[in-house]
């Protein structure tokens, strides 16, 4: 009777969903956070859309990696390597634990090949391999991406292994924050490269014979809009992810950190995506060559008066509910003289976010506009108009 009434307590429970056992464990799971921090920016101007404990130190893990693949998207950049070159794996590499592809010893691989595995499989051993090519030693690897995040402003990033296993202990980790993984993203996103390497669901490595899958539930879960950039996971942090989605031209990057369980990650930066994409739009302010509606006199000019243009557009993102909205001042004289340059600067246009300035275009002329002759300046100067 005993062995049947342990048998049938589960059921029992199961069955009793609304009981008070049921409620009170959806009630505690429910106030236990997805994260430990967050932060959401607009990847052109790098503008802050919503965040939590951004500057909270936690280890990064695997996003680690993104740091190795930025120093070496800048040397492929310096054509101080190319994505052909052979590597040959060390005893050193070989012997990488956690998340791997099982390197040999004396095995060949080109740098591609080993930046695949790296960021589609996350795997140690390739990223090992990487770092000393590049350096003399993984060690000396580790110095440089401490130098890139110092120039970069990663005032919180602490680098102390090229992958993002710990060191000597549990406790002996790489340290960043939310904030610094999404600023090293955005620096990432200048190499188109990375959304090449990171947006690859599956490959196959050793001539078809292994298959590598991407840690990277979203590119599948939210197709069409994410197409990066990492994950990571460490007992001693949690879940991580740097994730970026674009819809039309409006491109963000997500960083959610601490999560206890990939699924609750993954789950939360859905919400955030699609909550940022329903609350926020890219606005252009202003276009290139958009005529800008201010006359200016030209006492000179072979014509007396002419609008300038934008030299470029300017966007930013703004709130759909009108908030979050720069406001727009055109400076420029309203009298040039001498000739005018066809895409000469006339004046500016400055844009201003709660009285902070926030960016610039310049004014310019639309065509060349020479002087008048002689004689018809002489008139305008008695008083004449012409």
């Amino acid at each position: 009777m005993r062995i049947l009434a342990l048998i049938a307590l589960p059921f029992f429970l199961i069955l009793s969903t609304d009981s008070g056992y049921g409620a009170s464990n959806r009630a505690k799971n429910d106030s236990i956070k997805p994260y430990r921090s967050f932060i959401v920016i607009e990847e052109r101007t790098g503008v802050k859309l919503a965040s939590e404990n951004e500057d909270e130190r936690i280890a990064p893990a695997s996003l680690t990696k993104l740091m190795l693949s930025l120093i070496v998207l800048e040397k492929l950049k310096a054509n101080e390597i190319s994505l052909d070159e052979k590597i040959r794996v060390s005893k050193e590499a070989s012997k990488m634990g956690g998340s791997q592809i099982y390197l040999k010893e004396g095995e060949l691989f080109t740098l591609e090949e080993l930046m695949k595995a790296t960021l589609v499989a996350s795997a140690n051993d390739a990223a090992y391999a990487i770092a000393e090519r590049l350096a003399q030693t993984a060690e000396d690897f580790v110095q440089l991406m401490n130098r890139k995040a110092k120039a970069l402003g990663l005032t919180k990033t602490l680098y102390k292994s090229v992958h993002g296993l710990p060191r000597l202990s549990q406790t002996d980790t790489d340290l960043t924050t939310a904030k610094d993984v999404a600023i090293l993203a955005r620096e990432l996103l200048k190499y188109p490269k990375i959304l090449e390497w990171t947006s690859i669901k599956t490959e196959t490595l050793r001539n078809g014979n292994l298959k590598i899958v991407n840690h990277n539930r979203l590119l599948t879960r939210m197709e069409g809009l994410v197409d990066g950039l990492k994950t990571g996971y460490l007992k001693i942090c949690g879940y991580n992810i740097a994730v970026t989605a674009k819809k039309g031209d409006f491109r963000i990057i997500a960083v959610i950190m601490g999560s206890p369980t990939a699924k609750a990650r993954d789950d939360f930066a859905m919400e955030l995506i699609n909550k940022t994409f329903s609350e926020w739009s890219l606005k252009e302010l202003v276009r290139e060559r958009e005529i800008i509606n201010k006359d200016i006199f030209l006492p000179d000019g072979k014509i007396t008066k002419f609008k300038g243009m934008a030299s470029s557009s300017f966007k930013y993102p703004v709130r759909k509910d009108g908030g979050h909205t720069p406001d727009m001042a055109v400076e420029l004289s309203e009298r040039i003289h001498g000739e005018i340059k066809e895409g000469q600067k006339l004046g500016e246009i400055v844009f201003r976010l709660e009285g902070t300035e926030i960016g610039k275009v310049d004014i310019v002329s639309p065509f060349d506009i020479p002087k008048a002759n002689i004689v018809t300046r002489l008139i305008r100067r008695s008083g004449l108009n012409i």
